[in-house]
């Protein structure tokens, strides 16, 4: 049984349990001045500071609102992910990457949308070290969405909103970037019969 299929077979059960949404924010150095990966969850969490322990690592109890992950009509989705700002924290993280990269607001900066059940998260979760709801299973996890921020559309006081772009969704970028010729390739532009 695959890992994937335990998360599926979880949620045509009768009782499932609940989805967990994280999210990691990857800076690159090339782009960013740091590799740095930042971790957030939107939920609340039985601990007191809220944080939630995914394979070993803390995701911060942090006001996230994303949506448009859906595919419509055969087009690659382009989603929009809102996040508080009521701390500052985020525009100190585009104040110390505009630093190093002047108005990048952090634009290609990898975004990776993580969810799994309730019962594969880890035990250090919960009092007792017991997971209530079942075992945990850090390999547990519906396909990870990964995408790049496109741009950063708002940004105040209160919150800082950024729409994401698939990696294959480039503008003005062809896949493969190179041009094929028949120079490099005889068979271009022959049918074979």
């Amino acid at each position: 049984m695959s890992v994937n299929s335990k998360v599926f077979s979880d949620l045509q059960s009768i009782n499932p349990s609940a989805i967990i949404e994280l999210f990691t924010l990857q800076l690159s150095t090339a782009l960013h001045g740091a590799n740095t990966i930042y971790r957030f969850h939107a939920g609340s969490n039985l601990n007191a500071n809220g944080k939630i322990v995914w394979d070993g690592n803390d995701y911060l109890r942090y006001p996230i609102e994303a949506s448009g992950f859906a595919f419509q009509k055969g087009q690659l989705p382009r989603p929009r992910i809102i996040i508080s700002n009521a701390k500052g924290l985020i525009s100190s993280i585009l104040l110390s990457v505009n630093e190093i990269t002047t108005g990048n607001d952090l634009t290609g900066a990898t975004v990776t949308r993580i969810r799994t059940l309730a019962k594969f998260i880890d035990a250090v979760n919960f009092p007792g070290n017991t997971n209530p709801f079942g075992t945990p299973d850090p390999n547990a996890e519906f396909p990870q969405e990964k995408y790049s921020i496109d741009r950063k559309s708002l940004e105040t006081r209160e919150v800082v909103e950024f729409e994401l772009a698939a990696p294959t969704d480039l503008a003005g970028v062809r896949i493969p970037k190179r041009q094929c010729t028949r120079k490099d390739f005889p068979s271009i532009g022959t049918f074979v019969q």
